[in-house]
C-alpha cells in the first residue's frame, strides 16, 4: 500500500479491491480515479469541500467530474449557479445518455447534476446499479479525478458510492455530533464490507492544531473498537468567513478568493491526494465499479 502523507493509523489489513473483470467493453480512455466525499451527518460542508478540491485539482491540470451523488437532495448545481435541463435521474430512466446531462461547471470542471425531491433516487434498485455500471463503464469522456458527492449518513446509497470509490474521504467538523456520525458511516462499512482505509478531513476548525485533535479523538476511538482500522489525516480547511460569502454568491472559494486561509487550505489537502495513489489496478470503469453489484 501506498504511504499517505500525513498522520496514519496503520491497521493489519489491506485494502481488497476484487478480481478485474473483462476488458471488452468500451472504457474510458484512461485510468480514472474515484474518490467518494461523505459525512456522518449534514451540513459539515461536505459538497463545498468538494467543489472547491474539484477547483484545486483543475488548476493542476487534471481533468476532474463531480458527480452529485447525493441523489434525492442534490445542492452542487445550486452552490455553483447553475441550472441543468436534465440530471442523473433522465440516465437512469433511459431519457438521456450520460453525455447529454453533463454540465460545465468552473475552468474545465464537469457536472454530473442529481435531482432533488425525488424520493425514488434515495434507494437504488439493483437494476439501476446495473445500469450505472454500464452508463459509466462507456463514459466517452476523459477524468483523471471523478468525486462522488455522497449523501450524509448511512444509507445503502451513501455505502454503495463509497464502496463503488478507490478512495473514502470523511468530512467532519468538530461539533460532536460529527464525530459520532462518522464514526458510525465508518462502522458500517468496516464491519459490514470489510473497508479498512479512510481519509479524514476536518472543516470549520479554527486551525490545524484543533484539525489534528479532531482526528485525534476519532481516531482513539476507531483504534478501540475497530482493530485492523487505518485512518489518515488529510488536513484542515480553517473556518474563513470566505467561505460564506462564496456560498452566497455561488461561486467557489478558490474562484472568488484564491488567496484565503481556507483556499490555501484545498490547494495544500488536493497536493497532498495527488501524491499519493491509491492501491488499485489498472482496467475500466466495469472494473471499479463492479463491487458495486455486491452492496
Amino acid at each position: 500500500m501506498d504511504q499517505a502523507v500525513g498522520l496514519r493509523k496503520k491497521g493489519n489489513g489491506e485494502i481488497e479491491l476484487g478480481q478485474a473483470v473483462s476488458t471488452a467493453m468500451p472504457a474510458l480512455q484512461k485510468p480514472v480515479r474515484v474518490m467518494a466525499v461523505s459525512s456522518g451527518k449534514g451540513g459539515v460542508g461536505k459538497s463545498n469541500v468538494v467543489i472547491n478540491l474539484s477547483m484545486a485539482f483543475d488548476r493542476m491540470g487534471l481533468q476532474t467530474l463531480i458527480m452529485d451523488a447525493d441523489l434525492g437532495l442534490a445542492n452542487i448545481d445550486v452552490l455553483l449557479g447553475l441550472a441543468p435541463k436534465y440530471n442523473l435521474s433522465h440516465v437512469l430512466s433511459g431519457q438521456k445518455k450520460i453525455e447529454e446531462v453533463l454540465v460545465n461547471g468552473p475552468g474545465k470542471i464537469k457536472i454530473m447534476p442529481a435531482s432533488s425531491g425525488v424520493q425514488e433516487l434515495t434507494r437504488l434498485t439493483d437494476d439501476q446499479k446495473m445500469l450505472f455500471l454500464e452508463l459509466l463503464d462507456g463514459l466517452e469522456t476523459e477524468v483523471d479525478v471523478l468525486l462522488l458527492d455522497t449523501g450524509a449518513g448511512i444509507s445503502d446509497t451513501v455505502l454503495y458510492f463509497n464502496l463503488a470509490a478507490h478512495e473514502r474521504i470523511i468530512v467532519v467538523t468538530p461539533e460532536p455530533t460529527s464525530l459520532t456520525d462518522a464514526y458510525a458511516l465508518i462502522k458500517v462499512l468496516y464491519s459490514k464490507h470489510g473497508e479498512r482505509y479512510f481519509r479524514i478531513l476536518v472543516n470549520q476548525a479554527s486551525n490545524d492544531s484543533m484539525g489534528k485533535s479532531i482526528f485525534a479523538k476519532l481516531s482513539k476511538v476507531a483504534d478501540h473498537f475497530l482493530d485492523g482500522l487505518s485512518l489518515d489525516y488529510l488536513g484542515t480547511i480553517p473556518h474563513d468567513p470566505s467561505v460564506t460569502k462564496s456560498v452566497l454568491q455561488q461561486k467557489p472559494l478558490l474562484e472568488l478568493f484564491p488567496s484565503s486561509p481556507a483556499s490555501k487550505a484545498f490547494i495544500s489537502i488536493a497536493e497532498t491526494i495527488s501524491r499519493t495513489r491509491p492501491n488499485v489496478n489498472q482496467g475500466t470503469i466495469r472494473f471499479f465499479w463492479k463491487r458495486l453489484l455486491n452492496v
